[in-house]
């Protein structure tokens, strides 16, 4: 179903001051959906677009809130159809520009900084009780599978996540 089948009733008229009254709801509404401001305030747009022009028309028989919402529902939909689910790794042009963009490293300065971070991070972990410390070395450090390091420590899953839960806040600390 497209925007334009949602109401084509005659209708009372709805005004620009209704509209915009409803506008700051519609554009939250629309990023919860689509996760991008911008694209939200078109589809927003694109909705009063549709009121103004007469390709929707209120009936009436609900809030008008709630028509709207459903208005704005049917373009996001219609927008999802017609952007592309993903794109080609065979588009030539598109595959050329990713190939050009080098993996960013890092600065001499922010390398060192990171090595620093990660000295300081270990030798947290170390000064921690055994028991916070075999933990996170086994989970975190050697990314062990969790029933493996429930076995090799001879704890419950419960017992794994509690431990890790207070090892990640002592480090925080």
């Amino acid at each position: 179903m497209n925007s334009a089948s949602v109401a084509t009733v005659a209708s009372p008229a709805v005004s620009l001051d209704e509209l915009i009254g409803h506008r700051a709801y519609l554009v939250r509404f629309a990023q919860r959906r689509l996760h991008d401001p911008m694209l939200a305030e078109d589809v927003v747009h694109d909705v009063f677009e549709a009121v103004l022009d007469g390709r929707a028309a209120f009936g009436g028989r609900a809030a008008l809130r709630s028509w709207l919402t459903a208005v704005l529902k049917h373009k996001i939909v219609d927008l999802v159809r017609r952007r592309p689910a993903h794109e080609s790794l065979d588009d030539e042009a598109g595959n050329a520009d990713a190939l050009a963009q080098a993996c960013p490293q890092p600065r001499p300065d922010e390398a060192a900084e990171q090595r620093e971070r990660l000295r300081l991070a270990l030798a947290r972990i170390e000064a921690m009780p055994a028991s916070l410390r075999e933990v996170m070395r086994l989970r975190v450090l050697e990314e062990r599978d969790t029933a493996e390091v429930c076995a090799r420590l001879d704890i419950s899953e419960e017992n794994l996540f509690v431990r890790l839960h207070r090892a990640r806040k002592q480090l925080l600390s």
